[in-house]
Order: C-alpha cells, then structure tokens, then sequence
C-alpha cells in the first residue's frame, strides 16, 4: 500500500529503513540525512543532516532504552543518550576514509589526500608537541575524495582534483584557491556521453616527478599544463576503447557495448620519476596506455587477460630501472574479488603475474614499489597490507597493529610507508631499514645487527604547557632517535649492551638488557604518563630499541619530571643527558662475548639554522654542567649529618 508520493531521498547503497522499537508506525530513513517517518508513514520530518549531505548509513535504536541511539555515515559513528537533542561529534574517532596520498619534501613531511564527505587533509608526519593533533592538520582547498597533490617547488601550492572534472589550485599563504579545471562543465551525475568530455568518480591527477613541472588530469582523454593550470592541452586520443563505429549506443547500453560506445574513462595515470614525458594510464574499462614523448604517440600495453571493466586501480612507476611497472587490477564490481596484479620490466611488451600467493578472495587496489630495494614490492588489499621480496611471486602479511581494513592507497616516502584506508584514517609504518635488509627465510649464525635509518637531530617534545588530555583524540609520533633493529638467534645466556659510540671511540651511551635504576623523582601525576623504553630484550628472534639521540643521562641529587609530554609517551625525568652532535656513529651489540658493528648516522634538523661550531660549545657547555651534576652527587654521598646530643637542663 502506497503511504506517502514524496519523492524517496534514500540512495541505491544507502537505504536501510529502521522500525522504531516503541512504535512500529514510526521508521527512520537514512541517505543524504536522516528522516523520521510517522503514522505508518504519511507524515516525515528531516531529523539531521547538514547542507551536502552526510550520507548515513544506519540508525539504531536501543530497544531497552529507546532515547540511547547511535548513528553511522560517511563521517563515522555519532550517539545520542537523550533521544537526539545531542549527539557526540564524529571527530572523536579514527574512521577517515581516505582514498589518493602526496607528500612534499618538507620535513617533517606533510601527508595529503582526500577522505569521504570530510574534505581535504594535510597533516603532519611529526608533531613538535609529542603527538599528532589538531595543530598540526589543515585542509588544502580541494574536494573530497580525490587527488591533493603539493607543488614540487612550492608545498604551500596544493592541486586538488574534484568531483566531475575539476581542480583547484590552493595557496596557503593566502588561502585562496582558484579553479584551474582543464574542462569548466563537470560532468558528475550525468550520462558520459553526453559531455564532450567525463570524468570518472575520483578524477585522476598527476604532478611530473622529473623535468618542468606539468600536470595532467585524465577524463577519456589526457589533459596536460606546463603552467601550473593556467593553459591547458590535449595530449592524447580516446583512451578508453571508444570506437567511431559503435552501434547500439543509445537508451540502455548493454556491457558488451559500452567500451566502444564511449562509457570509459581514465582511472589512473602516473608520471615517470626517471622521463620526462613517459606517462602511464589505467581506465575503468581495463586498458593500460602509454607514452614515452609526451603524448605525440600512445600504445597500448593492456596484460592479456584482463577483462573489459575491470579498473585499473593503480599505477607504480619505480625510480630504480628503466621499463618497470606495476598495476593493481580491481575487478570487484563483476563480482571478481580475486586479487590481481602485474609487473612489467620492459615497457609493457611482456606482463608477469604479480599477485603470487595473496590470500584468494581479496581484491587489490594498489602495488607499490620500494625506492630504495629492487623486487621490494607493497600491496594494499581490502584486508590490510602485504609485502613482497621477490618481486610479487610471495607475499607476506606487513599488518602488525594496522587494523583490519581497506588499505586504498599506499606510499613509500623516504624511510617510510604511508597507508590510506577506508575507514581507518593513515597510519605511517616508519623507518623501512628492517624490510629493506632482511630476506624471507634467512638466518643468521650468531646475533645480527641491522644498519639503522639516518636519524634526524630532533627533540620529542617542545611543549611548554600542559600536555594535552588522553581524552582528546591524537596520532602518535614517529620516535625521537634512531631506531635500532637486532636478531638474536637464540636466547641470550647473559646481558647484552648496545654501545653508541662516536666518530673518535668515545662511549656515547650504553643501553644494557638489565632494568635500569630507579630516579629519584616525586611522581605526583597519574602512572599512565610513565612509559620508560623497556630494556634490551634477550629472547632468540627479532627486537627493536630506541637511542634516545643523547649522551648518557647525568648523575644528579634529585630528579624532576618535565611538562614536556604526551599521552601514549614517556614522561622524561631532568636532567637529560645532552644531545649528540650531527655525524657518524656506530652501533655495537654485544651478546654472550660476541660483538656486531653497524654504522649509524646523524643528522642535523633541516630546520635548524645552528652552526657546527656553536652546537659543538652547547655540547661541551652541557658536558661541563653534567661533570658539576656528578661531582656533587658524589660529594653528597660522602657528606653525613653530624652526630647529635641534647644535654637535658632539668632533672630527671
């Protein structure tokens, strides 16, 4: 029975209808926002949502306690305890849904990209006040699920693609952004032949990575600038398979015909770090295109196999070799969600299978190469994300604490790793160095020292106030010293050490596997805040541990802990030993009479504008108080309160 003709607002992934628990005439409707819908229908009143849409999924109601509900959308999970006149905000959780990652050159790097319905993100990799918060994110001008990519000579220009075809090029420094769209008629929501030009859900972009700066969009064809949007160019024909001869092109077009009758477009494209004008191209139809001269010719270099419609999901181009290319091949929409991935090493004439051993029944949305180790590939599945040695013939699970989600997009950036999930914010995996090294299956006679990362010359923390609550929601940092990785082959009969010595043999600082001594320090503060580096691990397999980027801690009379501090982080305890100069180091593990050596290197904090020669007077300054600290320690020790007698005035 028909209730009410008012037009349906809910979407085709979006219309779950929930009966209220105390009144089974009342329902509530979710899509754009949220509708209550009483007397068995006829009468509706919009409820929440805001201009755009949140685009909710689910309402539930508590049948125990019907004014307890909860509410999910594209944003995440909101709860109401007094029947929706309040509700908690969104941004309390890690639920980002985040699609594309840049990242500039700054340090610390900046991570960009696009989540679902929540805008654009710029976010720091590193937080001067212990921890990634607020402060340290903005967004960049752009839409909301696309491509957000910096300028290789200006990281305060960031180009975000957007819905339809466009792109806006944001300034910082201003916060101004101007459309710089190659095509002025977006063509979102409507029938892709009916524009001279379309785009595809999340329109691709792309930033040259080597020669003048040019960028390109892709629709059904590539466009390009050499002026960062001011004019733009057609380099290419139809990408996407469309033929001049397609019959049965109008109403209703069956799947068999609608390659040929224009309904493709490009997914993906990625620029060459190596040469300039060497261009790759994926489409939503399952093609593969190239051009090595900047558009003047294109071949098509599409893997046998791969089935009309299937997208190509991604594109990687390594920096390491001529000719290389992955693609990540997603056919989930034709009910395939097999994993499917390919490498060439010869410009596309020839394909091999790439998707080895990753676990059967998820699909893959991205393979990228390391920059640093040829065959060291990573792949991001709807599951999580996955590493390769061998070139993608075996695969490993690379999860550790990442959550069970859909990783989008991956990116390798330095000695990092970045993830982009659906659902689950970006997570960084840092320092690389272990995975760089280590083989599948390897194993080491006696214990095994890892080469460490360069570490940056930073300090943890630069707060000067109270740190922020554990409640307020935060990232954490990447840690503060150089990160040290050790194999044991079998337990430890005794303690070991790990020795940081400088350039000249000196002894920097010593971290031993024994526990270390109690400070002397009033802890008036909750025990959560403590967090000491735990000792070196003795038991056979692989361990980490953190120098901390200083000289061995001071004796002193007495300790105080500082204000310098985040939650999730140690509370350090004053003093601190110095901070090491900028140099070279080397590690040396020591376990059962057998000593491994590994060169590590320091760096000085791009930021800083102190000379060698003045940072060499902090140290010697810093070691002059630490000798003074020590000698009135000792002198302390020796010192004993006198012996003391009262003689009694009165008698007994």
């Amino acid at each position: 029975m028909l209730a009410n003709t008012e037009r349906a607002f809910t979407g085709y992934y979006a219309s779950r209808v929930t009966v209220d628990p105390t009144d089974p005439d009342v329902v509530w409707l979710v899509g754009q926002s949220i509708r209550r819908r009483s007397d068995g229908g006829r009468a509706c009143q919009i409820v929440k949502g805001a201009p755009g849409g949140d685009d909710y999924h689910f309402v539930w109601i508590d049948p125990r306690h019907p004014d307890h509900r909860a509410v999910a959308s594209d944003q995440g999970a909101q709860v109401s305890v007094d029947a929706g006149r309040t509700w908690s905000s969104w941004y309390n959780q890690p639920t980002g849904q985040f699609y594309h990652l840049a990242a500039d050159e700054r340090f610390p790097y900046r991570i960009y990209s696009g989540q679902q319905d929540s805008g654009t993100v710029a976010i720091a990799s590193r937080s001067g006040y212990g921890a990634i918060g607020w402060r340290d994110w903005s967004p960049v001008g752009g839409d909301e699920r696309d491509y957000d990519i910096p300028d290789p000579d200006d990281p305060d220009v960031v180009y975000a693609s957007g819905l339809g075809g466009r792109l806006s090029r944001y300034d910082a420094r201003t916060g101004q952004s101007a459309n710089v769209t190659p095509f002025p008629f977006p063509n979102y929501g409507k029938r892709q032949t009916s524009t001279e030009h379309h785009f595809v859900w999340v329109t691709p972009f792309a930033v040259s990575r080597t020669g003048p700066v040019t960028l390109y969009m892709g629709g059904e064809v590539v466009f390009a600038s050499t002026d960062r949007g001011a004019h733009w160019s057609v380099i290419s024909p139809d990408l996407t398979g469309k033929t001049p001869t397609a019959r049965r092109c109008d109403g209703d077009v069956a799947v068999a015909d609608a390659r040929a009758c224009g309904y493709g477009g490009i997914w993906s494209l990625t620029p060459s770090p190596r040469h300039a004008g060497e261009l790759w191209v994926g489409t939503d139809d399952g093609l593969v295109q190239l051009t090595r001269d900047g558009g003047a010719h294109w071949t098509n270099v599409t893997p046998r196999g791969i089935p009309e419609w299937a997208k190509i999901a991604a594109i990687d181009v390594p920096a390491l070799a001529d000719g290389v290319a992955y693609i990540a091949v997603d056919d989930q929409r034709q009910s395939d969600r097999q994993p499917h991935a390919y490498v060439t090493h010869d410009y596309g004439a020839t394909w091999k299978d790439a998707a080895g051993d990753l676990p059967p029944g998820h699909f893959v949305s991205v393979v990228r190469a390391d920059t640093a180790r040829p065959g060291l590939i990573f792949a991001g599945t709807d599951i999580g994300a996955y590493v390769s040695w061998d070139d993608g013939g075996h695969w490993r699970a690379l999860q550790g604490n990442l959550p069970t989600a859909w990783v989008r997009d991956l990116l390798v950036h330095g000695d990092d790793l970045v993830a982009a999930t659906q659902g689950r914010a970006i997570w960084v995996l840092d320092d690389l160095a272990l995975l760089r090294q280590a083989t599948p299956g390897a194993a080491w006679p006696g214990p095994h020292l890892f080469e460490p990362s360069p570490a940056v010359r930073v300090r943890a923390n630069v707060n000067r106030d109270t740190p922020i609550s554990p409640e307020e929601p935060g990232g954490r940092n990447p840690s503060a010293g150089a990160v040290i990785d050790y194999w044991l082959p079998s337990p430890a009969k005794g303690p070991i050490t790990l020795d940081i010595v400088d350039a000249s043999g000196a002894l920097v600082q010593r971290l031993t596997s024994e526990p270390p001594a109690r400070r002397r320090a009033e802890v008036y503060f909750a025990p959560d805040w403590l967090r000491p580096t735990p000792p070196l691990a003795t038991s056979a397999g692989l361990h980490r541990t953190v120098w901390n980027l200083r000289w061995s801690r001071p004796p002193a009379i007495a300790f105080d802990y500082s204000i310098s501090t985040a939650a999730g982080a140690d509370t350090p305890a004053s003093p601190q030993g110095p901070l090491a100069l900028p140099g070279d180091y080397t590690a040396v593990l020591s376990v059962d009479g057998v000593r491994s050596r590994a060169p590590l290197r320091l760096v000085q904090d791009p930021r800083s504008r102190v000379g060698p020669a003045d940072l060499a007077a902090s140290l010697e300054f810093s070691q002059a108080i630490a000798a003074d600290l020590a000698l009135a320690r000792r002198a302390t020790a020796r010192w004993r309160p006198p012996t003391t007698a009262w003689r009694r005035l009165t008698p007994a």
